[in-house]
């Protein structure tokens, strides 16, 4: 980029040089007061931008000035030039006219003495290539920084859609898992005592409601406590996972869990871990006849990887918002989630998690 001021200096050479050079040197008095008005008008350039108009105004009168001292024109032509520009590029298209049309007069006026060597329509020429060329330019530009700015305005507001969207999905797959599991234990257990004449087992069943009941209410309010604050709220992880299984045997399931030793998981990581093993025996409750599962997490490299299997009839078929919601959670960090046949039978859910991708 070049330095402040530097343009200004080149102007004032060449335009100072030109005097010199058209006059011979600096001898008589109007040559000296001439070569005064090049440098003032040259400094004048310095504020070109902060006062365009100002300046314009300024570089005209050292064109009348200097006519009127040496009756022809010269060099300081370049001065108002770029005064000229810089009115134009500052918008200020109307004053640029005006003055374009008042250094024409003023060489005009100082060109009768130099019997029409051509200066004036030299002036006049880059008058007119200046005020379009900028004004193209500028229009060119102020085109292009709408078009930006449109476009900028497009992607922010497609961001906030997709944020918007991305959160409604979120809080979707937090009430299906909450709500989901423990009504469907609710369920199966108020099935149960409907069933069962014996008192005991329908005493048994109710306490079970009552419980789960509760758990799904202390849920519920920790679910609508992270809709409700900016802040780090404390979400559920693996280390529920012994409440998670005490429920399911309620249902009547054996259930049975195999954790290996893991490194800390990042909250979302444990989060995402925690809902699909919910998620998982939430399905084997409700839809698989099943009487076994077995829950297992082991470390795999950088990742952990979560298994759900169980010996019932459920079949693969049409995935429901239980199956799409693992899914996206474990896409969502990075992981991958396969649901199918288990090597003895029955079904199986596995789920592999990158540690070093949470978001």
């Amino acid at each position: 980029m070049m330095r402040r001021g530097v343009p200004e200096v080149a102007v004032g050479v060449v335009a100072l040089g030109g005097l010199i050079v058209q006059s011979h040197g600096v001898d008589s008095p109007a040559d000296v007061a001439a070569a005064l008005v090049v440098l003032a008008s040259t400094g004048a350039l310095v504020l070109r931008r902060r006062y365009p108009v100002a300046v314009g105004v300024a570089a005209l009168a050292a064109i009348a000035a200097y006519g009127a001292l040496l009756h022809r024109p010269g060099p300081i032509m370049l001065v108002f030039v770029v005064a000229l520009y810089t009115v134009v590029d500052e918008g200020h298209l109307a004053v640029a006219l005006g003055l374009g049309a008042a250094s024409v007069v003023a060489f005009a006026v100082a060109d009768v003495n130099t019997r029409g060597n051509g200066a004036t329509l030299l002036h006049a020429g880059w008058v007119v290539a200046v005020i379009v060329g900028v004004t193209r330019n500028r229009r060119a530009y102020l085109t292009e920084a709408r078009a930006r700015a449109v476009a900028a305005e497009q992607r922010a507001e497609e961001a906030a859609r997709r944020r918007a969207t991305e959160e409604r999905l979120r809080i979707a797959r937090e009430l299906h898992d909450v709500l989901g599991h423990h009504l469907s234990m609710i369920n199966v257990q108020a099935s149960a005592a409907l069933h069962r004449p014996d008192p005991d087992r329908s005493t048994q069943a109710l306490t079970a409601i009552k419980q789960a009941s509760r758990e799904t209410l202390q849920e519920l309010r920790r679910t609508i406590g992270i809709l409700r604050t900016d802040g780090p709220v404390a979400a559920p992880g693996l280390d529920g996972l012994d409440d998670l299984v005490t429920t399911a045997r309620r249902a009547g399931l054996e259930i049975r869990a195999e954790l290996a030793e893991t490194r800390p998981l990042p909250p979302d990581v444990d989060l995402a871990a925690f809902r699909i093993v919910q998620e998982a025996l939430t399905n084997v409750t409700r839809h698989a006849g099943a009487t076994a599962a077995v829950v297992r997490v082991r470390p795999d490299r950088d990742a952990v990887v979560v298994e759900i299997e169980d010996d019932g009839t459920g079949a693969p078929g049409p995935a429901g918002a239980g199956i799409t919601g693992m899914t996206e959670r474990a896409e969502a960090l990075g992981g991958t989630l396969a649901t199918g046949p288990g090597p003895a039978g029955g079904f199986r859910v596995s789920a592999r998690l990158p540690l070093g991708v949470a978001a």
